[in-house]
């Protein structure tokens, strides 16, 4: 995560109540139903709220979802950072039982929510990590790639690598890019994603179903072009900009895998994952033009604390060259 995801709205409402006699699972499902309706949330978050609150179930044992108390969730919070389990990872659940209890007491009679006032240990500061300047442009631009006779792998991974850091996109949505928009047909939803060649930008749809205009730079455009030149026909007819060998859409796992190898490949000194291009797209963009708020709506942050991150980095860059440079900055 970037850090710019919410918890369960607080306000989902229906007007049935809960049954004296529903199972602890059965009232999960039902509020898991509401999310998807409601919200609309990815299967992926809906099935990380699922383990969050079977988790729960698990730790409270026999107790019933009405009866807990705020001393209860104190003591499963202390026994999961007892654990080591991480302050990122226990403030998530935390945030997904504090939504499913302002459901419930919607539906059911509870005094108040037990998870509320409860809160995760403090997280240790941690930054994203960023390539420099030098090291991001050779991963993306590696002359292995750049010959006449490149294979249409190589093409293709130079124009996803190029495009993760001209865009500062996530994996995601770097996958669900499509040759153009394409309308809803039966039995097909209407495209996520998309670029436009001619107004030089990519279109994709972020956290929260948020859907955000992106522009793309020169050396990704040229990338993409030569990419699209040798690209094959999608095996399901769909419109699918980056496609393997066989003509399946490129799934994320396999976008991680191809950037990891060819880092290594290129002698890239980190270890490198798409995220890793976002952020450093976010760090030397931010470096470059000192606004924070363009950089928030580049990356679709819901929130500019989410982007406040970067300004860490951007100071370490600015620390390093000061040590670097003045002449007194190191004692002699």
């Amino acid at each position: 995560m970037d850090g710019d995801s919410a918890g369960p709205d607080r306000n989902l409402v229906a007007p049935d109540l809960v049954a004296p006699n529903q199972s602890e699972p059965e009232l999960s499902a039902r509020y898991l139903a509401q999310l998807a309706t409601q919200r609309q949330l990815s299967p992926h978050t809906l099935a990380a709220y699922g383990r969050d609150l079977a988790e729960l179930a698990a730790l409270l044992g026999p107790m019933a979802w009405q009866d807990v108390q705020h001393a209860d969730i104190r003591r499963i919070t202390s026994k999961l950072h007892a654990q080591s389990q991480s302050a990122r990872s226990i403030a998530r659940k935390l945030s997904s039982w504090r939504g499913f209890f302002n459901w419930l007491a919607q539906h059911a009679a509870l005094a108040a929510n037990p998870v509320d006032g409860v809160r995760a240990p403090r997280r240790p500061k941690t930054l994203p990590k960023a390539l420099s300047v030098d090291d991001a442009v050779h991963l993306v631009a590696s002359d292995a790639h750049a010959h006449a006779n490149a294979e249409p792998a190589d093409l293709c991974n130079r124009a996803m690598f190029e495009l993760l850091y001209s865009s500062g996109l996530r994996v995601s949505e770097l996958a669900g890019v499509d040759v153009a928009y394409v309308k809803a047909l039966p039995g097909a939803s209407a495209s996520l994603g998309w670029i436009d060649l001619d107004e030089r930008e990519v279109i994709v749809t972020g956290k929260g179903n948020k859907m955000r205009k992106v522009p793309v730079g020169s050396h990704a455009l040229a990338a993409i072009a030569a990419w699209l030149a040798v690209r094959p026909p999608p095996a399901d007819g769909s419109a699918a900009l980056f496609v393997s060998a066989r003509g399946a859409r490129m799934s994320v796992r396999v976008i991680q895998l191809r950037l990891k190898a060819h880092a290594q490949r290129v002698g890239t000194p980190v270890n490198v994952h798409p995220h890793v291009l976002r952020h450093s797209f976010a760090s030397h963009l931010l470096q470059s033009s000192g606004d924070l708020r363009a950089v928030q709506d580049l990356l679709g942050h819901a929130s500019i604390t989410s982007t406040q991150v970067y300004t860490a980095l951007d100071f370490q860059h600015l620390a390093a060259v000061y040590d670097q440079a003045h002449p007194r900055a190191k004692s002699k």
